[in-house]
């Protein structure tokens, strides 16, 4: 989880790099993963005199706001070891304070309305709007939205099939899930800056099956990390969950057993175990079972003789 000090550095750096804005805005949203829900909060920082500032609120006492915080509950008498303090401040969302704060703090300028609903029937606030089932901009960020009945009961960020939105938190999903019904592209947003198609790999879980499996079956093994009797057979049960754990455990990941963006990053920029083949000539088939017992994961290979 990145701190709110290091999300600020990556906005600068890439505006500064004339990185185009919708990117900026994109790669700032998914910087953000993992900080933490609050009801009516719109990116102040997350500490005990905001969360105690937003629980005394009449009507924003919504339940995580004291939960979710370990000095409120009185497990801790400071932020140190908090998973929303990862060596610095971090901020707090709910839905359409998210969209609101990154277009502001990306453009300087601020998505008009209190919430969901307000904010997509203010028609200053859209170059363009309309249902996802017609059809949705490629290659342009857009605000998304979930319709019940008459009012827009959530928002969040996509860009192509992508998504990032703040529901129980930050979080990023590699395909847009079917609960979204509708898009606007913010005022601000340019339109007409080509945005590559994303590479995202897919995120697996136990039960997946395909080539993808196999390519992240094939990591684990290059790691070092047993899979059993199956190896890479294209199949995620419980001897390739059991590895991704360790290897998420191994590199200070969150031990969920999904292999998501980060985990796919992580196994694609480690290195591989190094490994030898050693060969002992003129070994009797007796001394070679020997050996085997000591180095169960070797093979033996006869060259000629008799044994």
């Amino acid at each position: 989880m990145n701190t709110a000090a290091k999300v600020d550095e990556l906005i600068t750096t890439e505006k500064n790099s004339g990185t185009p804005l919708e990117l900026v805005a994109w790669d700032a949203a998914k910087a953000c993963v993992g900080w933490a829900y609050v009801f009516g909060a719109a990116g102040e920082y997350c500490d005990i005199d905001n969360r105690r500032a937003y629980y005394a609120r009449k009507g924003q006492d919504h339940p995580t706001i004291k939960t979710a915080c370990q000095i409120m509950m009185g497990k801790s008498s400071g932020c140190s070891g908090c998973k929303f303090y990862p060596g610095g401040k971090t901020r707090f969302f709910d839905c359409r304070g998210f969209t609101r704060w990154i277009l502001k703090k990306v453009y300087g300028w601020v998505l008009q309305g209190g919430g969901a609903t307000s904010q997509w029937n203010t028609a200053s606030n859209w170059k363009s709007k309309g249902a996802i089932s017609d059809g949705i901009p490629a290659n342009t960020l857009v605000c998304l939205f979930v319709q019940k009945g008459k009012s827009m009961e959530h928002t969040g960020f996509g860009l192509n099939n992508e998504t990032v939105e703040c529901s129980v938190g930050v979080q990023y999903f590699s395909s847009r899930n079917k609960k979204w019904t509708h898009w606007g592209v913010p005022a601000c947003v340019e339109g007409d800056v080509p945005v590559p198609e994303p590479t995202t790999k897919p995120t697996l879980r136990k039960g997946d099956a395909g080539p993808y499996v196999t390519l992240a079956q094939t990591e684990l093994l290059q790691r070092g990390y047993d899979l059993g009797s199956y190896g890479a057979d294209g199949k995620f049960g419980n001897a390739t969950e059991k590895a991704v754990k360790q290897f998420q455990m191994d590199w200070g990941l969150s031990i969920d057993g999904i292999i998501g963006p980060r985990t796919w990053e992580m196994l694609e920029s480690t290195p591989a175990k190094v490994t030898y083949r050693v060969t002992i000539p003129d070994l009797s088939l007796a001394e070679a079972n020997e050996l085997l017992v000591k180095y169960p994961k070797g093979v033996m290979v006869k060259e000629g003789g008799a044994d």
